[in-house]
């Protein structure tokens, strides 16, 4: 034990590295209140009105979906699959420039100025659509960033050295969350907008500098004979089957590139955001280079980590990977955090941790604002026959905003579920997006679309919930995430195909199409 202590607290984080992390986030909480004052209604507090051009709206797309939870999973994915992890990135990449291509989906709900998917659901498919959707969608979106706070100062206590300590997790993840939520809750959309562009440049720097300071310290080839050494063909091939990845998996991931890209609400929310549905399309496959560089980066990151800790450090061997039978491993999440706290000088150190952080912060507060925007204006408000005012329904948000802080504070300790980050976050997406897929396809292109097949869609996505290791030792079966994710997927478009021949719209009933000029 105390070797591991020893082995775990060695790091070049300094004084001088706590001062810059302490002192970056609060710049975010002086933009908070400073823009408080340009928050006028809901409008404003969800779209940022309507503002965002081709450049901010690139940056704070890759400003928010480049994470520090995005940099954490992607780094454990490389750290256990070496560089046949890169497929996810080039399928992600492919996904979302096709999707700015041809303007799939996101272009005609630009076009239809709607603020919200499920405010699409109710002018397609009627009220109770709408409310069912947007019900499912923070469901499967809340449980989603369920594990976001919990790794994120995984992070945070791996590079700085405080694994070890009892305390130090708990401590991190409450002054994380406090820190997102006072300027979330102060600025809405404007404040994450402006937070996003600063974290895409700081970012930017510190992905750059890191990965050349990686490299300069192992050493190109030193990498690359290691993972080829230790890992074999299956740290090059992803469809070798039985390695870590396989082609059904590597199919899944090219649903997740489109749904990440075109049905995640984070993401759609940068779309509905733009000036026009002509820049939505520029703005995505702008975006798509820079959603490749957001996962091959991080998984680089883990790659060189295995390679440090397996040739390098024999104390952090033995923790991640245990001789002796029956010893647990140390988890896999921290290798990048403890690996970088190893080779990055003092200085740099605390720029990259702050810059992480920022990330932190820039995903949490797109995400909060998201899921606590779609319960109020497309559950609750239809509930009440949107009889709320604008200034109820930005309180209400607000309101939700921190109710749904707490929860990301108590599930990071309840969840006692596999912690492969990325796959959990599949599988808990695919409760959503697996049902709005069917919806969106066939309400935006399908004139026969009805609405019970628009409910029975979106039932149909809780089967994603099988794909949750605690749930499948609930119910006794035993199913690869991938499958169970694709059957979902596949099942929900039978639904609305089904749903919508054998219980069409009455004609008088039926919403008008999409208009999509």
């Amino acid at each position: 034990m105390e070797n591991a202590a020893e082995a775990l607290s060695q790091t070049n984080f300094t004084r001088l590295d706590w001062a810059i992390v302490i002192i970056y986030p609060t710049i975010s909480l002086v933009i908070g209140v400073l823009v408080r004052k340009y928050i006028r209604n809901m409008h404003d507090f969800v779209c940022a009105g309507h503002s965002l051009g081709t450049c901010l709206g690139i940056a704070t797309l890759t400003g928010t979906e480049l994470g520090l939870i995005t940099v954490m999973y992607s780094a454990q994915k490389g750290f256990v699959g070496g560089f046949a992890a890169f497929h996810i990135a080039l399928v992600a990449c492919i996904a979302t420039f096709m999707v700015g291509a041809t303007g799939f989906l996101v272009y005609r709900l630009r076009a239809m100025k709607v603020m919200t998917i499920p405010e699409f659901y109710e002018r397609r498919f009627g009220r109770k659509t709408r409310i069912l959707g947007g019900l499912m969608m923070a469901f499967g979106g809340i449980l989603n960033m369920g594990l976001f706070l919990k790794v994120g100062s995984m992070f945070i206590v791996g590079i700085t050295g405080l694994s070890q300590e009892s305390w130090a997790l708990p401590a991190v993840m409450t002054f994380l969350l406090s820190l997102v939520l006072i300027y979330t809750v102060l600025g809405g959309m404007i404040s994450v907008v402006i937070a996003d562009y600063v974290q895409f440049v700081v970012l930017s720097f510190g992905l750059l500098l890191t990965t050349g300071l990686a490299i300069h310290n192992l050493g190109w080839n030193h990498i690359w004979t290691t993972i080829e050494t230790t890992m074999g063909r299956e740290g090059f091939d992803p469809t070798i089957a039985g390695g870590e990845f396989g082609v059904e998996y590597i199919v899944w991931m090219g649903f997740v590139g489109l749904a990440s890209c075109a049905l995640w609400p984070t993401a759609v929310a940068r779309a509905l955001s733009a000036e026009s549905p002509q820049t939505v399309k520029k703005q995505y496959m702008w975006a798509s280079v820079s959603f490749l560089i957001r996962f091959l980066i991080p998984y680089f990151w883990g790659i060189c980590a295995f390679v440090f800790i397996m040739t390098q450090e024999p104390q952090l061997k033995e923790l991640f990977f245990p001789a002796a039978t029956g010893v647990e491993p140390f988890i896999d999440l921290y290798a990048m955090p403890i690996f970088l706290g190893r080779i990055l000088p003092a200085g740099i150190i605390g720029i990259i941790s702050a810059g992480m952080i920022a990330a932190f912060m820039s995903t949490n507060d797109s995400y909060l604002l998201c899921w606590s925007s779609v319960l109020t204006q497309d559950v609750i408000a239809p509930i009440c026959n949107e009889k709320l005012s604008s200034k109820a329904r930005v309180l209400l948000t607000r309101i939700l905003i921190v109710v749904i802080g707490l929860y990301l504070l108590a599930w990071g300790w309840l969840y006692q579920g596999s912690l492969d980050i990325w796959d959990y976050m599949a599988v808990t997406g695919a409760i959503y997006f697996a049902g709005a897929f069917a919806l969106l396809v066939g309400g935006l292109y399908w004139k026969r679309a009805s609405s019970t097949g628009a409910v029975l869609a979106l039932l149909g996505g809780t089967t994603a919930l099988l794909g949750l290791g605690p749930v499948q030792q609930l119910v006794g079966i035993s199913m690869p995430s991938a499958r169970v994710s694709l059957f979902s997927v596949a099942l929900t478009v039978v639904a609305m195909i089904a749903g919508s021949l054998l219980f069409p719209d009455k004609k008088k009933d039926r919403p008008e199409p999409a208009q999509t000029t």
